[in-house]
């Protein structure tokens, strides 16, 4: 079916709808402002975008900025397919859980904010599909052209030599260790287990020690052991473990599962990024990932038939 025929044909089976029912639906109640590649952009789409952006920026775009905002992704979508990039909706939806979860709330819950504003779930989920196949495609497409080279790192640093002063990065092997405190227990009963993190820790010269000794302690779990760089690790996490000798166990931390503890079982010298070079790699990357996506869209919109109404 030709697509110039599409909105005719929407007008004739809203207008069947109308004589059937009382309510108007959102396909019924809109107009197509603009065609991308056959593809329809209605007024309700419009419409949507626009309470998307106010709730997520706090700032209203105008109205050529939403349709723009619209047709690149369009043009991102279809050409994300053209490489075999595509999402299923279960991703999509698994995605959406994601950004649920780190604003702390459940899909429900997000479904309701949203409903709230009078956005639909959809809505959202067509900009996280958008922003999930360009990605992938920009990296997959221009992989060799996006790597940072160390050279690029080392002038960044203004450092003529390899910019790896020797012990500027540790790799670290630790063994995580929870002593549990159930959820509504007293302050006392989590001063006393903090009294046992601390006597545990007297013990612990190696992690053999710690897997043997808190295997005799109640309600306690050391976890498989864990390989992080220096540049893996927050801060205050690098700067606990560089003060804690090797085989011994960091000073207890309350958490949510209880009182943790880390043993740390070796730590030596790493020819990997410092966490300062690792910050300025990844922030040259997103410079020339953030090039290369801007000239790949233009070029890609440039060759879309777009057709506004």
């Amino acid at each position: 079916m030709s697509p110039l025929r599409r909105p005719f044909l929407l007008t004739l089976i809203c207008a069947a709808t109308l004589g059937l029912f009382a309510g108007i639906s959102p396909s019924c109640a809109q107009s197509v402002v603009v065609m991308v590649n056959g593809e329809p952009i209605t007024s309700y789409d419009i419409d949507q975008r626009s309470r998307l952006i106010l709730l997520s920026t706090h700032k209203a775009a105008t109205r050529k900025q939403v349709i723009d905002d619209l047709i690149d992704e369009k043009v991102k979508i279809k050409e994300a397919k053209k490489y075999g990039v595509d999402p299923s909706g279960g991703e999509i939806d698994a995605s959406f859980a994601a950004m649920s979860q780190r604003m702390r709330l459940s899909p429900e819950q997000l479904t309701q904010m949203l409903a709230g504003k009078g956005i639909r779930p959809a809505t959202l989920k067509s900009r996280i599909r958008a922003e999930m196949v360009w990605t992938s495609l920009v990296r997959g497409r221009f992989k060799d052209s996006l790597l940072v080279a160390d050279k690029a790192v080392r002038s960044a640093t203004g450092d003529g030599t390899d910019g790896k002063g020797e012990g500027a990065n540790f790799e670290y092997h630790m063994r995580p260790i929870v002593l549990v405190v159930p959820r509504g227990s007293s302050a006392s009963e989590l001063d006393m287990r903090r009294k046992e993190a601390e006597a545990l820790r007297a013990k612990v010269r190696s992690c053999d020690d710690a897997l043997a000794i808190s295997r005799s302690v109640r309600n306690a779990t050391i976890r498989d052991t864990v390989i992080k760089t220096s540049a893996d690790l927050p801060k205050p996490l690098r700067e606990v473990l560089d003060k804690t000798e090797v085989g011994h166990l960091t000073p207890p931390e309350v958490t949510r599962q209880g009182i943790e503890m880390v043993a740390l079982c070796d730590r030596k010298a790493s020819t990997g990024d410092t966490p300062e070079q690792r910050q300025l790699r990844e922030k040259i990357y997103a410079q020339k990932f953030e090039a290369k996506s801007k000239t790949y869209l233009q070029e890609i919109r440039n060759a879309a038939m777009i057709e506004y109404r």
